[in-house]
């Protein structure tokens, strides 16, 4: 089968592995999992930076691609959910390719008002979205989100899903006319900056209380501003690290005297069974909105399989709003 690997070199740069189409076996599924052909696969700017699988010194290849939407082909032993012939999305490592395997527990059954590219967009980034926003940032009706890079897969999918639970959200993004586009989506305030200069627009809007949970996907360069934007009691969820940023100050004082939470959002370091606690919940409560179109995921292009290159560079140079996919061959 074809199957997309990437590795980095000693002089690589963060943005700088390469990518090499190869011809591999078809995996054969083991206890727990499916083997999937492949429709759709979306794109994730984690799985391509150094240190997230990839060193920079050169380190052995590995197959890329994170999340995917196909159809069950065959079932290892202990599959009892799902069956040949099911449209399934989810979690899917080594998703760029014809296909691949899906553990059962992290695997979705697909909504059937969803097109393979709208299913591949929804696994990974909205399961992070639900872990930022409900299991950790316990976001509420009524409630102010502040998301810090908000064009990006994951600032768009939370701001999506914070107006369907009734929250007011502001977002940040350097371009103006991503902005434009997120308000017709609902964003109650655009601040158009790249800066960590959005505090005060913060809380003018919020009537000097603050956000009651902030999204920071931009990095350390904009953390302290993150955390002066923040309410009594408020949240902030570090999910990203654009800018390359991996230090931020810390005002211990607001810490302190405003009770804030600080954490960070990531699976890096999860064991398939974490990465899967909340998939049931996330298929009761956010899926059916998915699916019945309350929240409408942005895809802004669809590539090719042989066009993976140049869709990773689009998506190195920022030029996409929401989601980038690729299809299946």
């Amino acid at each position: 089968m074809k199957s997309y690997w990437m590795h980095s070199t000693p002089t690589a740069t963060a943005q700088a592995g390469t990518l090499e189409l190869r011809d591999t076996p078809v995996p054969t599924p083991g206890d727990g999992q499916m083997l999937v052909r492949v429709h759709a696969a979306g794109l994730n700017r984690g799985e391509f930076i150094l240190g997230h699988g990839l060193t920079p010194k050169g380190g052995a290849p590995k197959a890329v691609g994170m999340e995917a939407a196909g159809v069950v082909l065959s079932c290892g032993s202990g599959v009892s959910g799902f069956k040949q012939g099911d449209r399934v999305m989810g979690r899917c490592p080594g998703a760029f390719a014809e296909f691949a395997l899906m553990e059962e527990r992290e695997t979705m059954a697909m909504p059937a008002e969803l097109s393979w590219e709208v299913a591949a967009s929804v696994p990974l980034t909205f399961m992070v979205v639900y872990d930022m926003l409900i299991a950790q940032g316990q976001i509420k009706a009524d409630q102010w989100l502040l998301v810090a890079g908000v064009s990006s897969g994951v600032g768009v999918a939370a701001l999506l899903t914070a107006k369907a639970l009734g929250a007011k959200v502001i977002g940040t993004s350097g371009a103006a006319q991503k902005l434009a586009r997120l308000t017709d989506l609902g964003l109650d305030l655009a601040i158009e900056s790249r800066a960590p200069d959005f505090a005060a627009r913060a809380l003018e809007a919020t009537q000097g209380k603050g956000v009651n949970l902030v999204v920071n996907a931009v990095g350390g360069s904009v953390f302290a501003e993150c955390v002066r934007s923040m309410a009594f009691e408020g949240r902030l969820a570090m999910v990203g690290y654009v800018d390359g940023v991996l230090q931020g100050t810390v005002d211990i004082e607001a810490l302190h005297a405003k009770r804030l939470t600080l954490f960070g959002v990531s699976n890096k370091l999860r064991t398939p069974l974490q990465r899967a606690l909340h998939i049931p919940a996330f298929c009761d409560h956010i899926l059916p909105l998915i699916g019945n179109g309350t929240i409408k995921p942005v895809v802004d292009r669809v590539f090719a399989f042989e066009q993976l290159p140049e869709a990773k560079a689009m998506m190195d140079a920022n030029l996409h709003l929401g989601k980038i996919v690729l299809k299946g061959l």
